[in-house]
């Protein structure tokens, strides 16, 4: 791709944010012979709670940006409730657990390696003309939003979209949080367990030899530790294992957006709009969007296009997912998946590819 940029510009395309999503769009860019600087006010690894499993389609999206991250092989997922359970092992290749912290350092020093710039800052402004957008004092051809579920750069450009009313229940009380602890204990399954709790669900995650992380989703205000206690099986596995860590939140996890594009800004990962973390599959799309934003820097409809095409499956069946599990039917997913085994592994092979 030819840069076409001046003298006057600083960079040809300035990503926002410095998170998974943000390095991984950074990364791109260069390999398509971009120059980029990145925007992000943190300078540490970034952390996030999450559930931290990538699916064989992450694995491999990873791989041919030339990122390896250390982490715990994972072959499959399995459900949980009481005692019922179902298990189905990936088809479509292996899985990771990876810390986030681990996967940020990855993703790091590949960006560092090919020459992307950082620059320690928050954006609280951003201008465009016909042939630029500047923000942090940064001036680039190109903008990509990669902030994360609460973006700067949606609310600056106005792509945010108010979530809409929802018969019977207030959108706020529909709101969902992320709770994540690891805690060292040898992972017992290379498996993601999804223990389905009686208002929450709790994610499994072998990240380490000695280290698995267990992600929560549910309510506002939910008690980590009491609804830990729910699910008495995980609750025993865990008795008496130190904490790797402090408890780290997220949310409310869902997130609309209008469009994905404004002007010479494209929205990218969780800016974009985020469903929720039920199907664990927000890395995977977010590095599709990534790669389709670069590929779309001068089509906006393109890479709407794009957009849609790459989060289809995932908006389609975790929005499905989450209304089942914020209704009275929310006991019935784990004996039906247990009913349907193959209906249950072909939605995780959809996902996991």
């Amino acid at each position: 791709m030819s840069t076409g940029r001046g003298p006057e510009l600083d960079t040809d395309v300035l990503v926002v944010g410095g998170g998974p999503i943000g390095l991984a769009a950074a990364i791109e860019a260069r390999l398509a012979g971009l120059d980029v600087v990145v925007v992000e006010p943190r300078a540490a690894a970034i952390d996030k709670a999450c559930g931290e499993g990538l699916m064989p389609g992450a694995v491999a999206a990873l791989a041919r940006l030339g990122v390896f991250p250390r982490g715990h092989l994972l072959t499959g997922i399995g459900y949980r409730g009481g005692d019922r359970r179902v298990d189905h092992h990936f088809e479509s290749g292996w899985g990771l657990g990876v810390r986030r912290t681990t996967l940020h350092q990855a993703l790091a020093a590949r960006a560092t390696g090919l020459g992307v710039r950082r620059v320690v800052g928050l954006v609280r402004q951003i201008e465009q003309d016909a042939d630029s957008v500047t923000a942090a004092g940064v001036r680039g051809r190109w903008l990509l939003g990669c902030d994360g579920l609460h973006s700067n750069v949606r609310r600056l450009t106005g792509l945010d979209q108010p979530a809409s009313p929802t018969r019977g229940r207030s959108t706020r009380d529909r709101r969902r949080y992320g709770l994540r602890q690891h805690f060292h204990v040898a992972p017992w399954t290379d498996l993601v367990e999804v223990h389905w709790g009686p208002a929450v669900e709790l994610y499994v995650t072998p990240v380490a030899d000695d280290v698995v992380g267990v992600a929560l989703l549910g309510p506002p205000h939910v008690d980590y530790a009491a609804a830990l206690d729910t699910v008495p099986e995980l609750a025993e596995r865990l008795r008496g294992a130190e904490p790797a860590g402090s408890i780290r939140g997220a949310g409310p996890l869902r997130q609309r957006t209008a469009r994905r594009t404004a002007g010479r800004v494209r929205l990218v990962g969780d800016a974009s709009g985020y469903v929720d973390a039920l199907t664990g599959e927000g890395l995977r799309v977010g590095l599709a969007q990534a790669a389709a934003a670069v590929a779309h820097l001068e089509d906006a409809a393109g890479y709407e296009r794009a957009w849609s095409a790459s989060t289809r499956d995932y908006r389609a069946l975790t929005s499905a997912l989450v209304a089942v599990a914020t209704s009275p039917l929310r006991r019935a997913i784990v004996p039906t998946a247990v009913h349907l085994p193959t209906a249950f592994g072909a939605v995780v092979e959809r996902l996991a590819r």
